[in-house]
């Protein structure tokens, strides 16, 4: 089962997508894409570490090209983000490219092995802002990439401000 798990900046997605791997009864794998660029990053990163602790997930901090080997089979997964895993792929050294192909492979990578798949990602675009053409063009993949992933998921869960709204499937 693929559960997408979408919401803004700090309303508790990241919570929600711990809670149900918790629950599963399979190996927990917790991917992490955030790449320590900064004290920004280095402050979540330290943040969601501690989130983590005791709940008996593995953590595998995996920034882009995703294979089937590095996922155990039949394990529970979570992908902690969207956002990160976009970036990691879009933005690969001098160049920029469309990350669209590249984040779907890492995504159908995961879900080759795993029994579960629940992945983490922001809304993005609904602000509107007017940003600079790279950052539009980001955020543009974002959204095109969510709008893939929540079709083919099997559960789409939104959360605001803590509380889950499911959009497709159900809760639990």
């Amino acid at each position: 089962m693929t559960t997408l798990i979408t919401g803004g900046s700090k309303c508790g997605k990241s919570s929600l997508a711990e809670s149900i791997l918790s629950a599963s009864p399979r190996r927990k794998i917790y991917i992490a894409a955030m790449q320590p660029f900064g004290e920004a990053a280095a402050e979540t990163i330290a943040r969601h570490r501690k989130m983590r602790e005791g709940k008996g997930f593995e953590t595998l901090e995996l920034f882009s090209g995703y294979s089937p080997e590095q996922i155990p089979e039949g394990c529970a997964v979570m992908i902690e983000d969207i956002a990160n895993l976009t970036a990691n792929e879009m933005f690969t050294g001098e160049t920029v490219r469309d990350p669209f192909g590249y984040v779907m492979r890492d995504i159908e990578a995961v879900e080759s092995r795993a029994a579960d798949v629940i992945i983490v990602s922001n809304t993005v675009g609904a602000d509107g802002h007017e940003y600079s053409p790279g950052t539009a063009d980001y955020i543009r993949a974002i959204g095109r990439i969510n709008a893939a992933l929540a079709e083919k998921a099997d559960r789409v869960i939104e959360c605001v401000f803590g509380i889950p709204i499911v959009l497709k499937g159900e809760l639990l």
